[in-house]
Order: structure tokens, then sequence, then C-alpha cells
């Protein structure tokens, strides 16, 4: 908004032209959206706790988490009020880029809004059902997808290209028909993975704060013509103004675990980690960036294959064996380390630095080309 309202004006006053620059706006939208979470967050917690919407535990996993037992949930509502408002004050509004990712993320903290709402609030323990789950989130994947492709949001690359880690100036083209179902499954797949993360104190905040800065330097660099020449990656015009978006997430979530580190007086709840998953999907998405996303997220990676090993492995050998076996002590991985004894802290500041160990991995690939 502030780009809309102010760029006009600085041919009348110089320092104006501020505005106009992508990382002055960036470096705003970043600071913005902590000083919103400072600001609104005691207010909002407050205000959860006054409606009693506390945290459920399953009494089934680590019986450390039960003292955890109604602590504020649905924090996650702090998380995308402070992305959402700093990327509209800062970001081009005409940038179609910027309109899709926020669209994304105000979707999925609706779907994960009413899934926290069936479990604190109507007292059902299972949430909201998971196929309907996966309907909301197979529908913002499918409108998601239709548009991208119909509306290709840089004219000078096809809808269907993604790039590959490592290669520089290659692309593989994703079919036609293929192209919504591969945007549907990016989507679900991120959004749940974050989801499964989410599940002790500062984990999935940290870890998608790492992301997000991740994929805002990656969107500066492909949005500007000359570096992304110089780097071997694909130029997509107007992907820069993603930046304002990644970065405004980063200060979100910044601002988020303040309240959120151990022991956390706020959980983020679905309302925050489905949309959080979203976000960085359809930011992969949209930068071409869709098996990037599996080395910048490796954590949530790890997290999800953990689940679905521990559920195979069970199956598998309750079928061949008669009795189900398990690959960890509890599913996800981080459970598995707390059963091990490991201090909740030292889990969650390990994981960070193995996503920051990611990241460098995923920015290497820069040059190792």
């Amino acid at each position: 908004m502030l780009y809309h309202l102010l760029t006009p004006l600085s041919e009348q006053y110089g320092f104006l032209r501020l505005f106009g620059y992508i990382l002055f706006r960036v470096a705003m939208a970043a600071g913005t959206s902590i000083l919103l979470s400072f600001v609104i967050g005691p207010p909002t917690i407050r205000w959860l706790r006054a409606l009693r919407f506390g945290q459920v535990v399953r009494t089934d996993g680590p019986q450390s988490h039960l003292q955890k037992s109604g602590t504020p949930t649905m924090g996650g509502l702090l998380i995308i009020l402070s992305c959402a408002v700093s990327s509209l004050l800062w970001a081009d509004l005409s940038n179609d880029y910027v309109m899709v990712a926020v669209i994304v993320l105000v979707w999925l903290a609706a779907l994960g809004f009413l899934d926290d709402y069936l479990k604190v609030v109507r007292r059902r323990p299972e949430g909201l059902v998971g196929r309907y789950k996966l309907v909301g989130q197979g529908m913002l994947g499918l409108l998601a997808g239709a548009y991208l492709l119909f509306f290709p949001l840089s004219p000078n690359v096809p809808a269907q290209w993604t790039t590959v880690p490592f290669l520089a100036n290659f692309h593989v083209v994703i079919p036609y028909v293929l192209f919504v179902p591969w945007v549907m499954f990016v989507l679900m797949g991120a959004s749940n993975a974050v989801n499964l993360a989410d599940g002790l104190d500062g984990l999935a905040s940290g870890l998608t704060a790492i992301a997000a800065g991740t994929f805002g330097v990656f969107a500066y660099l492909i949005g500007n013509k000359v570096f992304s020449n110089y780097l071997g990656l694909t130029f997509l015009s107007g992907a820069g103004e993603l930046t304002v978006f990644c970065m405004a997430l980063a200060g979100a979530l910044l601002g988020f675990l303040w309240y959120n580190c151990h022991p956390a007086e706020v959980f983020m709840g679905d309302t925050g980690s489905l949309a959080l998953g979203g976000a960085l999907g359809i930011v992969a998405i949209m930068l071409k960036m869709e098996f990037q996303l599996i080395l910048i997220g490796g954590i949530f990676v790890l997290e999800a294959l953990s689940v679905i090993g521990q559920v195979a492995w069970f199956k598998y050998t309750a079928r061949t064996r008669g009795k189900g076996e398990r690959l960890l002590l509890m599913a996800p991985l981080h459970h598995h380390f707390e059963k091990q004894g490991w201090a909740e802290s030292k889990i969650v500041v390990r994981f960070w630095i193995i996503g920051l160990f990611f990241s460098l991995i995923a920015f290497s690939t820069l040059k190792l080309r």
C-alpha cells in the first residue's frame, strides 16, 4: 500500500524514492511484522486464555507434555495477522506473486482455525476429520494450480517449468495435464509436513523462519535479471516482490517465537502450522523451486517420512509377523528423541541447526552448478 501511495510523490520529495526499492521495503516488512507481533502478542494471548482456548494434549504422547494442557492455542492468528498486514503494507499490491501467497496463507489459516475450533471449543479430539482437511487443501491446490496454469505470473517462463538443484539453466517440464495435480501435491505435502513438525515449543516457528528467510533470498535473486543470469537461475519477472512476503513471514515468526519458545506461552495450533507449510509450498511453486523445497525444508521432510515409515512398518510387520512393530520409539521424529531422554530445548535447538545446515546446502547450489 505504501509503495502505491508514496512512490508517486518521490519526484517532489526525494527521500520517498526509498519506497521504490525492494530491499528497503523488505527490511521494513520484516521489522513491521516483528513489532506487530510484540504489540498484539500479549493481548492476543490474554484473549485466547480468557476464551479458554487451551491446548488439548494427547494422553498417548510424551508424558512431559501433559503439563502443557490448557496453554492457549490458535496463536497462529498472531503470525497470520502480522505477516498479512506487513505484506499488504509494504509490497507492491499489483504483483500477483504476493497476492497469491497471501491468499494461500489466509485460506489455510482459516482451514486450520476450523480444525482448532472443533478440537478446543467443540471438544472433538480428532478436530476436522482428515478427509475434510484434505479436501480443503486439495481445493486450494486446484484453484492455485489452475490460476498459475492459465494466468502465468511471469510471461517469459511457462507455468509448467521447474528447476533442479545443482543444474544451471536447466528445467523440467511438468506435463500440462499433470501440472494442477502437481501443485495440489506440493501444497498439501508442505502444509501437512509443517503441521507434523509442530510438536515442541518453538520447533515449527523457528524452522519455518529459517526456510522463509532462505526463500526470500532466492526470490530476490530470481527476480533480479543480472543476478539470475550470473548465477544460472531462471529469471522470473516480478518474483523479487516475493522477498517482501517471505521476510514479512520470517519477521512474524520471530516475533511469535518470543512467546512460543520454551516454556511456551502460546501455541500456533493448526491455524498456524497448516498455513505456514502452505506458504512455503506456494512460494516454492511460484519460484519454480519445488525440488529445492526438499532441501530447504529438509527437517520437515524428515518429520513427514518418519510418520510415513512408522505407519508403513507397523502395518507390514502386523501383516507378516502377526504383531505390529515400530521403527521409532514414537513418531514424528522429534518425539523419538524425547523418548530417548533428550530435553525439549536441546531437540529444538539441534533441529534449528540442522535446518540452517539444509539452507546452507540450498545456497551452495547457487555456485555448484
